[in-house]
C-alpha cells in the first residue's frame, strides 16, 4: 500500500491503489464539458520507430476526453512528417502535429530571433516543449495542459488521467501538478536525481541555510520527471528553457509564477522505465554528465536570482558538502537495494557521483563566467505584446501544415 504522508511545502496526491481508473476517466469525461483537456507530446521521428511510441498510440486510442493533442514533431523530413500525421490520425481527439523542421515554422522562428527572442536556433525538448505550448494557447478555449515523454516503455493511459485530473476538478484549487513515480527494475535507476540532485540540493541548503526556495525543490519526490501539467493561465507567463535544465528551470518558474497551494505533484505509474543514456564524462562531454552541469548550472543561476552570493570560498564548502551528501546517499540506496533484493553495485554509484562532481565544478566555472547563463525561451505573454498578430500566423502555419 502506498503511504499518504504530507512532507514539504507542497500537496503529494498518493495512488492508494483503489480506484479504477475507467472511474477516473467517467469523471474527467464530465469536467471536459467545461474545462478543455489539451495532451502535449514532444517526439523525435525517432521515436516512432520503437515499440514504445507505438503502444502510447494504442493506450490513447481508449482516451476520450481529451479536447486536442498537440505532437511535437523534431528531426522528421517531410514524408516522416506526412506518416506520424497518418499515425496519429487513429486516435479519437483532434491530433495537430507540429512540424518543427518544415519551412513553416522554421520561418515563425526566424521572425522571433530577428525580434531578438533567444534560444530559437537550440534544437530540443526544450524548445519542442515551448513551441507546443505557444500553438496551444492559439486556441482559447484550450483549459489545460498535460505533457509526458514519448520513451515510456511500459506506458499505461493512466498517466494521462492523473495529470489532468488534479488542476480541472471543479472542485480543487491547482495550477501545476508534477508527475512522480519509482524508477526500478531489477536495480535502481535515476541516478541524477539520486546522486546528483538530491544531495546536491542538501548541500546547498547546508552551505547557504534553508531558504523557500530550497523548501520547495526538495517537496518533489521526482523533480526531474519530464511529466508535468499546468492551467492556461501558469502556462502564458512561464519561461522555458532550452537545455537540459529544462525541468528545474520549469519548477523554478512556476515557484515566481503561482503559490505552493496551488502545486501539487501525483503518483502517475507504479514505476516507470525508458531509455537510459550513458553516463558520459568530462572528456567527452555528453550523456548524463552533460544533463548535470545543466542542471547544477540552472540552479546556481535561480538562488543568484534569490540573491545568494556564490563566492569561491563557500563554492569550495559545497563542493565538500556534496561529496559527504552524495556518499550518504549510496549508502541509503545500498540498503532499500538490499532490502528488496535489488542489484547494486557500489563501485558504478561510487563512479557516477566522482562524475557529477566534476559536473558542478564545470557549472561552477560556466556560472562565474556568465552568471546568466543559456537565456531560457520567452514568456508566451511577452510574445503576444510585442507581436500581437503572431499567434493567427502560427495557427494558420500549423493548420496549413496539417491540411
Amino acid at each position: 500500500m502506498a503511504d499518504f504522508f504530507q512532507n514539504g511545502v507542497i500537496t503529494t496526491l498518493s495512488n492508494l491503489g483503489n480506484r479504477p481508473l475507467e472511474d477516473l476517466e467517467a469523471e474527467l469525461m464530465e469536467f471536459s464539458k467545461r474545462r478543455n483537456m489539451v495532451l502535449l507530446l514532444p517526439a523525435l521521428y525517432s521515436e516512432f520507430e520503437t515499440p514504445a511510441m507505438h503502444h502510447i498510440i494504442e493506450e490513447l486510442k481508449h482516451v476520450n476526453y481529451l479536447y486536442k493533442i498537440i505532437l511535437g514533431l523534431d528531426q522528421a523530413t517531410e514524408e516522416q512528417f506526412h506518416e506520424v500525421k497518418e499515425l496519429m490520425s487513429q486516435l479519437p481527439c483532434q491530433v495537430d502535429v507540429l512540424w518543427n523542421d518544415g519551412p513553416r515554422i522554421k520561418g515563425l522562428y526566424k521572425e522571433l530571433t530577428m525580434e531578438g527572442f533567444p534560444g530559437l536556433d537550440t534544437p530540443g525538448k526544450g524548445r519542442n516543449v515551448w513551441t507546443m505550448i505557444g500553438y496551444g494557447l492559439t486556441d482559447n478555449e484550450a483549459y489545460a495542459f498535460a505533457l509526458h515523454d514519448c520513451d515510456i516503455v511500459n506506458y499505461n493511459r493512466e498517466i494521462v488521467a492523473r495529470l489532468f485530473y488534479p488542476i480541472v476538478h471543479p472542485a480543487l484549487d491547482f495550477e501545476f501538478n508534477k508527475g512522480y513515480y519509482s524508477r526500478a527494475t531489477d536495480r535502481l535507476h535515476g541516478r541524477v536525481t539520486r546522486l546528483l540532485y538530491t544531495p546536491l540540493v542538501h548541500a546547498l541548503e547546508k552551505v547557504y541555510g534553508k531558504s523557500r526556495y530550497l523548501d520547495y525543490m526538495e517537496s518533489f519526490r521526482y523533480a526531474l520527471s519530464g511529466e508535468f501539467a499546468f492551467i492556461r493561465s501558469l502556462g502564458r507567463g512561464i519561461s522555458i528553457s532550452p537545455t537540459w535544465g529544462l525541468e528545474v528551470s520549469t519548477l523554478s518558474e512556476v515557484y515566481k509564477n503561482t503559490s505552493n497551494r496551488r502545486i501539487c505533484q501525483t503518483s502517475i505509474m507504479e514505476s516507470y522505465d525508458h531509455k537510459h543514456q550513458k553516463l558520459g564524462n568530462q572528456e567527452e562531454g555528453g550523456g548524463v554528465y552533460k544533463m548535470a552541469v545543466d542542471i547544477a548550472q540552472t540552479l546556481f543561476r535561480v538562488m543568484a536570482q534569490e540573491g545568494v552570493v556564490f563566492s569561491e570560498p563557500a563554492f569550495k564548502s559545497l563542493l565538500a558538502s556534496y561529496y559527504q551528501e552524495s556518499r550518504f546517499e549510496i549508502s541509503k540506496y545500498n540498503a532499500l537495494s538490499k532490502l528488496n533484493g535489488l542489484e547494486y553495485n557500489r563501485e558504478r554509484e561510487i563512479v557516477a557521483v566522482t562524475t557529477f562532481q566534476d559536473a558542478i565544478e564545470e557549472a561552477a566555472k560556466r556560472y562565474y563566467a556568465d552568471p546568466m547563463g543559456v537565456p531560457a525561451m520567452s514568456q508566451w505573454i511577452t510574445v503576444r505584446s510585442v507581436l500581437p498578430e503572431f499567434s493567427d500566423a502560427f495557427a494558420d502555419a500549423v493548420a496549413k501544415d496539417n491540411a
